[in-house]
């Protein structure tokens, strides 16, 4: 089993600053002698929800797009449940994109 994963998040702008805090206020965004250690991308996500969704932003049956920024950090693996709460609980979508992706050691 690798040590680090890499994560991918896809969040709304305005919830980087509430997930920043709340990951390294737990010690994950540490690296050496930093904090808040992360990567931003801005990109563009798109969406339809379909009947039964409770979407954050968008319409029933509507093609969505909006400015999403793609979060990167890595974390042990071992921290992987306790990483993902902390998005969970930050993140407003229903269904959030949450990549864990296992890196060579």
């Amino acid at each position: 089993m690798p040590e680090y994963l890499k994560v991918e998040v896809y969040i709304p702008e305005e919830y980087v600053p509430p997930l920043r805090s709340a990951l390294d206020r737990e010690g994950f965004l540490r690296e050496g002698h930093y904090a808040c250690v992360m990567a931003l991308m801005y990109v563009t996500g798109t969406w339809m929800p379909l009947e039964g969704a409770s979407p954050y932003d968008g319409e029933i049956g509507k093609l969505s797009a909006a400015p999403e920024i793609k979060v990167e950090f890595r974390c042990r693996t071992e921290d992987r449940p306790e990483v993902e709460q902390i998005i969970r609980m930050v993140h407003p979508y229903e269904v959030p994109v949450i990549n864990f992706i296992p890196l060579a050691e």
